[in-house]
């Protein structure tokens, strides 16, 4: 997905303090605002009965829709799960709490590439969650052309006109509209985004819905291509083989989802048991083994199915592989320029 600097560890005895912080039992709640379908409750389970912990899950769709809920206040979560190129705007925003999981017991199990990230250098707030593509979903049994083409979404084929889904994630759909209009992410050249909109109002009359929750709606045909995530995608060929996951050739989205503390969580303690929990093999483990997207944890492997090993949607083809690009943070100037031509384009 990407590479990423390794960080040094703390000091012994830093580490050896958060030991102990991080190693004691617990009770009490935790209020967990995460992403929809995309959280394993068998791995909720053995958290809540390893630490006595109840533990709520609340839905959103967007890391917008995220944003802007906790922006308000008296959300009353703990926990958020924001992708990779938001958590700079929650750490400067202060949202976020600075717990050190770079100094808790489980975080060596992290691998090397991603125990130092630019979005949150050494990890003083963030553990991974799940990292993917972004990119497209379709059924072959509809459409049986290139499926390693945004084109499927932007100038579909008559096989798929009017039967295309989107999802309504602002910062993934734009990268990948802006790198096939030719344009870099984070760009704030005004051709490449004037055609951009023009492609989008070209085709959005050929699109049915701009839908997050589609797993369903496309393994039942409902939908014939999405523009998706590949955990997604995945999921959906487990329910019906003929949808193939594609690559964009023009470029697609490589992500990571990342889990921080609040600011005002009222169970800190709790919040950050639960990220030195979700950095064991067996938690990232089960998580990747739901929600069909990959992790970050050495070991993970052994809980995971054999069927992610070799799969298409975790495994990207050496002749793609060079057109994936990692969603960085943009500039706050382009995210308010983006936020006005998705506003635009959708009307």
């Amino acid at each position: 997905m990407i590479s990423k600097s390794k960080t040094a560890f703390a000091a012994f005895a830093t580490l050896a303090l958060a030991f102990t912080a991080t190693s004691v039992r617990a009770a009490g709640e935790l209020h967990v605002f995460n992403w929809g379908d995309y959280t394993s409750m068998d791995m909720i389970k053995k958290f809540e009965e390893k630490y006595d912990v109840k533990v709520s899950i609340t839905d959103y769709d967007s890391n917008d829709t995220a944003l802007a809920k906790v922006r308000t206040g008296g959300h009353g979560f703990d926990v958020v799960v924001p992708s990779a190129n938001y958590v700079p705007i929650w750490i400067s925003e202060e949202l976020a709490l600075e717990t050190n999981p770079n100094q808790m017991e489980n975080f060596k199990n992290i691998m090397p590439q991603f125990q130092d990230v630019p979005y949150d250098p050494g990890r003083k707030y963030s553990v991974p969650w799940l990292w993917g593509t972004t990119g497209v979903a379709v059924n072959t049994s509809i459409y049986s052309g290139d499926v390693d083409t945004l084109s499927v979404i932007l100038d579909p084929p008559q096989e798929l006109a009017g039967k295309i889904n989107v999802v309504p994630e602002m910062g993934d759909v734009m990268a990948l509209f802006i790198m096939y209009a030719g344009g870099e992410i984070c760009t704030e050249d005004k051709a490449v985004l004037m055609k951009v909109r023009d492609m989008v109002k070209a085709a959005k009359p050929k699109w049915l819905a701009m839908d997050y929750s589609n797993v369903e709606k496309l393994a039942k045909g409902d939908y014939a291509a999405s523009l998706e995530w590949n955990g997604g995608a995945f999921r959906a060929r487990l329910q019906n083989s003929a949808i193939k996951w594609g690559y964009p050739k023009e470029g697609f989205v490589v992500w990571m989802d990342n889990v921080l503390v609040l600011k005002d969580a009222k169970n800190v303690e709790n919040a950050k048991l639960f990220q030195n929990y979700l950095m064991t093999p067996e938690a990232a483990g089960l998580n990747s083994t739901f929600a069909r997207y990959a992790n970050a944890i050495t070991g993970s492997e052994e809980f995971m199915p054999e069927d992610m090993k070799a799969a298409r949607e975790i495994i990207i083809p050496p002749e793609l592989a060079d057109k994936g690009k990692f969603i960085a943070a943009c500039p706050p100037r382009v995210t308010e320029l983006y936020t006005a031509l998705w506003t635009e384009m959708l009307k």
